[in-house]
């Protein structure tokens, strides 16, 4: 079942879903709106090969602090969300782009939130035909939450748990 936003309203005002900070107008109606933080990772122009079990994955990345980034065509990077967020073991996501962004051209891979997660979120952006400038601030991403059948047993408890600003890949176990 999706979440309406009568529902979403019930979960934040008792607490079982977190947005911090949280503004009246992230609430939609099937979904929270959520913006773009102040920090934008780029994969580096490399033709070295990554290996994901010996390679610092820092050394594929230039990240930036900013108010304003331009996207380059066909570039993929990693923003955050402004927001953190805390879901309830009851509770999963679905991240879409706005659709405004993604009429002109720009991308997100399939994003998923799981069960107990908790932090700002961190989403892969892919460049389209064109550059785009993008603003800290703006909303970016719709999120639809769906109710499971039955709270988690085995709640998210992951390497990007708590996470804050930009968070590379991790391959470590």
């Amino acid at each position: 079942m999706i979440l309406s936003d009568f529902d979403l309203w019930n979960y934040i005002r008792s607490r079982r879903l977190v947005v911090d900070p949280f503004r009246e107008d992230v609430v939609r109606e099937n979904g929270l709106d959520l913006r773009i933080g102040s920090q934008i990772a780029r994969l580096k122009p490399l033709s070295k090969v990554f290996d994901v079990h010996n390679d610092d994955v820092r050394d594929f990345y230039d990240i930036e602090e900013g108010e304003s980034f331009v996207i380059k065509p066909g570039e993929h990077v990693l923003l955050h969300t402004v927001e953190y967020i805390k879901l309830p073991l009851d509770l999963m996501g679905f991240v879409n782009l706005r659709s405004s962004y993604a009429r002109v051209g720009l991308m997100i891979p399939p994003t998923i939130i799981d069960a107990n997660f908790e932090g700002q979120l961190t989403i892969e952006l892919i460049g389209g035909e064109f550059p785009v400038k993008l603003y800290a601030g703006d909303r970016f991403i719709h999120v639809v939450f769906s109710k499971l059948s039955s709270p988690v047993e085995k709640p998210y408890s992951g390497k990007y748990q708590r996470q804050r600003g930009v968070r590379l890949p991790s391959f470590k176990p």
